[in-house]
This record gives C-alpha cells, sequence and structure tokens, in this order.
C-alpha cells in the first residue's frame, strides 16, 4: 500500500536576545503584579506618546497666545491704533460735514511746512467702505495739506499715501461728529459762524437721528460752556438765511453777530436786504462784506451818527517813553515825548544855581544831538 505524499511543516528556530538586566528599562510607577521591564517597543511607544503630549501642550499655548493677539488686534482696530499707508486716491471724506472749507484755512500753509519739514506726527483715522477704500473719520485738514502737497511737488513717494489709523466700522455718527468738534474746539481761530453751520448742516444731515439745530447744538458742543453754546444757537439762523451768500462768515465777530441777529428778528425785510447788498459786490473782500453786516446791523458809521450825533474827533495819542536813571542811590524817572523831556527825581532843581543848571541841560542836549 502507497503512501501519498503529503506538505511538510517547516519549523523555524528563532532566538530572541535577552537584555541584561543592566540594559532593561524600568517602568516607571509600575502598578503592582506587572512587569517591571519593557522592551524597545514599548521604550518607543512611550517616547512617542510623551513627544506627542508636549506637541499638543506647545499648540495649545500658540493657540492661546493667537487668540489673544487677535482679541488686542480687534480692540486696538475698535480705537483706531492700528496704523498704516492709505493711498490718498482710496480716501473719500463724505460722510461728515466738514466745520471749515480748506481754502479759507489761514493755519493750512503753516501745517503743510510743518509736514514737510518733520512729517505728519498724529495720524488720520479711516474706516473701511466697498471696494477696497476708506471713509475718512478724523483728520480733515491734514488729508488736505498731504493732498496739496502731492499736487504742489508731484511726490507721490512722500505724499501719495497718508498714515491712517484704520478704524472698524459701527461707530454712530454723533460719536464720529463728537470727536471732530472736540479736536477743533481748542483751535482758537475757529468761528462761531463756522460753529453754527455744522450743527445746522448736522441736523440736515439724513444719517443723524436729531432734525433740529438747537438741538444739534447742544449734541455737538457738550464739552463747551453754556455761554459759548448760547452764542453758537444766536448764530444758527443767521447761517440759515444768510450762509449761502456770505463769502467770510468766519470773519464775523462775535458782538456783530448777535447784533446781527437782533436786527433781523426785529425787521423781517432785513435778511433780503442784506442779501441785495452782497449781490450787488460779487467781488467784494472780508471788510467790504463786514462794512455790509455792520449797517444792516446799526453798527455802521451813518448808522452810529444817526443814534448819537456826529462822532467827536479824538486827538492822536502821543508815544511815549519812559525810564529810569539811578543817581546817587535815588531812581530817577524821566519821560521823553515828542517836544517835551521830563526828569523828576528827589530833589528842588529850583534851589540850585541857575548858571549851573542852565550848563548843564546845554550839555545834555549837545550830548543827544551827537
Amino acid at each position: 500500500m502507497s503512501r501519498k505524499p503529503g506538505k511538510k511543516r517547516r519549523i523555524f528556530d528563532i532566538d530572541l536576545p535577552v537584555e541584561d538586566e543592566a540594559q532593561a528599562t524600568p517602568v516607571a510607577d509600575a502598578p503592582a503584579g506587572s512587569s517591571a521591564r519593557r522592551g524597545p517597543m514599548a521604550t518607543a511607544i512611550a517616547e512617542n506618546a510623551d513627544s506627542l503630549r508636549e506637541r499638543r501642550a506647545a499648540e495649545n499655548r500658540i493657540r492661546a497666545e493667537n487668540d489673544a493677539l487677535a482679541h488686542e488686534h480687534v480692540r486696538l482696530k475698535k480705537l483706531g491704533l492700528i496704523t498704516d499707508m492709505v493711498p490718498l486716491d482710496l480716501i473719500d471724506a463724505e460722510k461728515l460735514s466738514r466745520d471749515r472749507d480748506p481754502s479759507a484755512d489761514p493755519e493750512l500753509d503753516e501745517l503743510k511746512r510743518s509736514i514737510a519739514d518733520i512729517g505728519l506726527s498724529n495720524p488720520i483715522r479711516v474706516e473701511p467702505s466697498e471696494g477696497g477704500r476708506f471713509e475718512l473719520i478724523q483728520g480733515y485738514r491734514r488729508l488736505s495739506a498731504y493732498r496739496m502737497l502731492l499736487e504742489e511737488t508731484g511726490d507721490s513717494d512722500a505724499y501719495g499715501s497718508i498714515p491712517a489709523g484704520i478704524v472698524a466700522q459701527g461707530e454712530a455718527l454723533e460719536g464720529l461728529y463728537r470727536r471732530m468738534v472736540d479736536e477743533n474746539l481748542v483751535r482758537k481761530d475757529i468761528s462761531f459762524a463756522e460753529m453754527a453751520d455744522l450743527a445746522r448742516r448736522y441736523a440736515l444731515d439724513p444719517g443723524t437721528e436729531c432734525d433740529d439745530p438747537d438741538k444739534a447744538v447742544a449734541l455737538l458742543f457738550k464739552s463747551a460752556g453754556y455761554q459759548k453754546r448760547s452764542y453758537i444757537r444766536a448764530f444758527v439762523p443767521l447761517m440759515e438765511l444768510l450762509g449761502p451768500h456770505l463769502r467770510h462768515a468766519r470773519e464775523i465777530p462775535r458782538a456783530l453777530g448777535l447784533d446781527l441777529r437782533k436786527a433781523m428778528d426785529a425787521d423781517s425785510g432785513l435778511a433780503a436786504r442784506i442779501e441785495a447788498d452782497l449781490a450787488a459786490l460779487p467781488d467784494r473782500d472780508a471788510p467790504a462784506e463786514l462794512a455790509i453786516l455792520r449797517n444792516a446791523a446799526g453798527q455802521g458809521a451813518a448808522s452810529r451818527e444817526a443814534k448819537t450825533g456826529p462822532a467827536k474827533t479824538q486827538a492822536p495819542r502821543q508815544a511815549k517813553t519812559t525810564f529810569q536813571v539811578l543817581h546817587g542811590g535815588q531812581a530817577a524817572k524821566c519821560t521823553a515825548s515828542a517836544g517835551r523831556l521830563e526828569l523828576r527825581l528827589g530833589r528842588d532843581f529850583s534851589a540850585m544855581d541857575r548858571r549851573k543848571l542852565e550848563a548843564a541841560i546845554r550839555n545834555l542836549l549837545s550830548d543827544l544831538d551827537e
């Protein structure tokens, strides 16, 4: 009986090396009953786990730092403290009515010279708008100075872009107007006519919730004193009736504006007559315009003469020079004027010998001639 050949089983003898007792890796804090030794594979797994924990801890720290930086960036952006160089041709200035026309700003030339000499020390403020553009929030004069310098010099590297604090959108118009007003109130040359006209335009702005110029004065000029706000209110109707016809409104003194307001309240046709007088003098300068307003307010020479009679002519005041000269421990007070020289000293000059006194005077006059 023949045997059918079958599959042979292959047996491999593998000798696994046994670690020496000294080379065995101890398992830290091994629980009771567990092996106090682990092989290379267990050691590699443990080291990889430790590395993974350290990497995750580092990633968590970086993520927390990034979150803190992002919150700080948002906070600084809301404050307008994130500054960048913004091209002038990307900045619009249509959101707010301005309190002064740059063409009528006497300080603008001084500002331009300062920027040309030392640069811009205080960045403007803008907020992002549609199409990658920016809307001006604060710094109209600075922006105007940069635009004029660019036009005058053609230096786009120096004046083609302006330092600007980029603020987040969303601040209410009232807050934006208040910022502009408070910044400009420190300027001594801002006139009551300009402040009144700003309040009037604020009330007309469809983006604001105020439609009363008197309330606009209270909102915009909170930091001004009560008396100053009352003067601004007095100028509001003046600017409502005559503003479009005035070329030099900022030159109107406070007293003239108040008198003109009273005269217009007493005479309803006065505004129309002033308008006609202004139109008859189209090329007028500031003094000519003020003369028209003074006559209308009763401050002109003809009006004063009609009220009080011809003005008395007064002799012009003579110029005098006064000084002191120390002599013999005393201060001699001297006064010199046209045709007169006076000397006062605690001494009786009438008791002096006349010839000696005459000689002293002749010597004095001779010294003065030399």
